[in-house]
C-alpha cells in the first residue's frame, strides 16, 4: 500500500511568548514534523512540553515565531488573519479538552456556530446539522440545552460541532482528560470512525488508553519544546 502524501508540514518551527521581556518563554524550539493524511498522529509529552502550542500552530490558531507551516504544500504561516479564519472554518475541526460548549444554548445551536460564517442557505445548514447529529445519535437532543446533557452527550455534541463544516483535518487537545474510562473508549471509537472516513486526525494526549487503543498510526514525543522521539 502506498503511503498517503503529507497534508501538513512544519519546518524549523519555533514559538516564543513574551519575546524581549523578562518573562520570555520559548515553547517550541526548531520543530520539524510531517503529518500524513488520513492517519492519526498523536503528540505525547508531559505538561509544559509544547503539545498544546504545537496543536495551535498546526490548526492555524497561532503563528510561529519563526519557521514555516505548510498545508498541502502552501505556506500558511504568514497569511493575513482573514484568510486564516476562513482556512480554520473550512479545513479544520477542533475538539477541545473541556469541549468549550456554550452554556444556555441548545445542542443544535452549539453545533451550528462554526457553520454560520459560511453563509449557507438555512435549509442546507439544517441538513448538515441533521446529518452529523444522526451520525452521532444525538438528534433527539437537538433542542436540549447543553447544560442538561450527560457527559457522553456533551462529548458527541462537541464532535458534531467539529464536523459540521466537513473539515478534512480534526484536531483534539487532551479530549479524554476529563472523561471516565467508558466515555474515553466511546470517544476513541468515534475517532476510529472518522479515521475510516478518511479524516486526518491530530491528537495531543498522555492518556495510556489512547495509545493502547490501536487507533494511533504515528506518535511524536515532546519535551521542553523539542521532539525527542517519533514513530514510525
Amino acid at each position: 500500500m502506498s503511503i498517503p502524501p503529507p497534508t501538513l508540514e512544519l519546518i524549523r518551527v519555533t514559538k516564543t511568548f513574551h519575546a524581549g521581556r523578562s518573562s520570555e518563554y520559548q515553547a517550541l524550539r526548531g520543530i520539524d514534523l510531517t503529518i500524513p493524511s488520513a492517519r492519526v498522529t498523536a503528540l505525547r509529552g508531559p505538561s509544559g512540553s509544547g503539545k498544546t502550542t504545537l496543536l495551535a500552530l498546526i490548526g492555524a490558531l497561532a503563528r510561529p515565531s519563526s519557521g514555516r507551516v505548510r498545508l498541502d504544500g502552501e505556506d500558511i504561516s504568514a497569511l493575513p488573519e482573514r484568510f486564516l479564519a476562513d482556512l480554520r472554518l473550512r479545513r479544520f475541526g477542533f475538539i477541545f479538552q473541556r469541549f468549550n460548549l456554550i452554556p444556555g444554548l441548545t445542542a443544535l445551536d452549539n453545533i451550528l456556530l462554526p457553520a454560520y460564517p459560511l453563509g449557507l442557505p438555512y435549509r442546507a445548514l439544517m441538513a448538515r446539522a441533521e446529518a452529523v447529529m444522526t451520525g452521532l445519535d444525538i438528534q433527539r437532543h437537538a433542542q436540549t440545552k447543553v447544560d442538561w446533557l450527560s457527559g457522553g452527550e456533551v462529548q458527541r455534541v462537541a464532535i458534531a460541532r467539529a464536523l459540521i463544516n466537513d473539515p478534512p483535518i480534526i484536531i483534539a487537545d487532551e479530549p479524554t482528560a476529563h472523561l471516565d474510562t467508558a466515555l474515553s473508549k466511546e470517544f476513541l471509537a468515534q475517532l476510529a470512525r472518522l479515521k475510516a472516513a478518511g479524516k486526518t486526525i491530530v491528537i495531543a494526549s498522555h492518556d495510556p488508553l489512547v495509545f493502547e487503543s490501536g487507533l494511533v498510526d504515528c506518535t511524536t514525543d515532546l519535551r521542553d519544546g523539542l521532539i525527542v522521539a517519533s514513530a514510525p
